[in-house]
């Protein structure tokens, strides 16, 4: 028994017919939007994306300083295994590559992370605050502006395939001192200047730093600065033989 409105024969085929082109036109849509969607999504950087572009979500400012100080220890443990060589009659190999690390030094480390982040925003901050950590901007400025002395040492010193005989000692020297005073340095930032700095910001105000921060380091480098500054220590600890973590491994205390 047909109820009514239930169409037979050739109807009946036309109606089913439209009606699954109305179900694939649905779907259709809606994965369309789906797709866009995913689109738009792909084209922010992964801080701008909903979850962050990862599944530990957002990095944000305090974030972001820490992880570009890792590679700014890495390039100052290219300096401390490098002294060594350089009073040893060092190959080009070696000389090339720690003017590299120079190099990159100075374009993240001290013309982007030291000049336009901690002096433009973050060491004003904790002076303006007050207490315990007001103490260390201005030394910490003044080392900045002895390690960019030593870094106009190094890349003057590694210009040519050869150091001149009467550079290498002071060269080696200059390295090492950089070195010790750069962990001390960037210790202190962590574990008290970056703390004092947050504090002063509500989690608003925190947000929009990240997104400054990150506006910033386009503007200096473009897309990626950050992950193309871990490409080039990298590739420069892989030329000089330190590319091996395992190899860093201490061994076991005698006894």
């Amino acid at each position: 028994m047909l109820t009514k409105g239930t169409k037979t024969g050739p109807d009946r085929g036309v109606a089913a017919t439209m009606d699954r082109r109305n179900l694939l036109g649905v779907i259709g849509g809606l994965s369309a939007g789906l797709i866009l969607s995913g689109c738009s999504n792909a084209n922010k950087s992964p801080a701008h994306r909903p979850d962050g572009g990862a599944k530990g979500g957002e990095v944000t400012a305090a974030e972001d300083l820490m992880r570009e100080h890792g590679v700014l220890r890495r390039a100052l443990f290219v300096y401390s295994e490098v002294a060594s060589k350089v009073r040893s009659a060092p190959s080009p190999v070696v000389i090339e590559a720690l003017a590299r690390t120079a190099r990159l030094f100075r374009a993240f480390g001290e013309d982007y992370h030291e000049k336009k982040l901690e002096e433009a925003y973050i060491f004003p901050a904790v002076k303006k605050a007050g207490g315990p950590a007001s103490a260390y901007p201005d030394i910490l400025a003044a080392q900045h502006q002895r390690g960019r002395q030593i870094t106009d040492h190094i890349l003057a010193a590694t210009r040519g395939a050869k150091l001149e005989a009467d550079n290498v000692e002071p060269l080696a020297g200059a390295m090492e001192s950089v070195v010790r005073m750069y962990r001390a340095h960037a210790a202190r930032e962590d574990t008290v200047v970056f703390p004092a700095w947050k504090q002063t910001l509500t989690a608003e105000q925190l947000a929009e730093m990240s997104e400054k921060f990150e506006d910033i380091e386009h503007e200096q480098f473009g897309e990626g600065g950050f992950e193309n500054a871990v490409a080039q220590i990298a590739a420069i600890e892989s030329d000089l033989g330190l590319g091996d973590l395992a190899h860093f491994t201490a061994p076991p205390p005698k006894v």
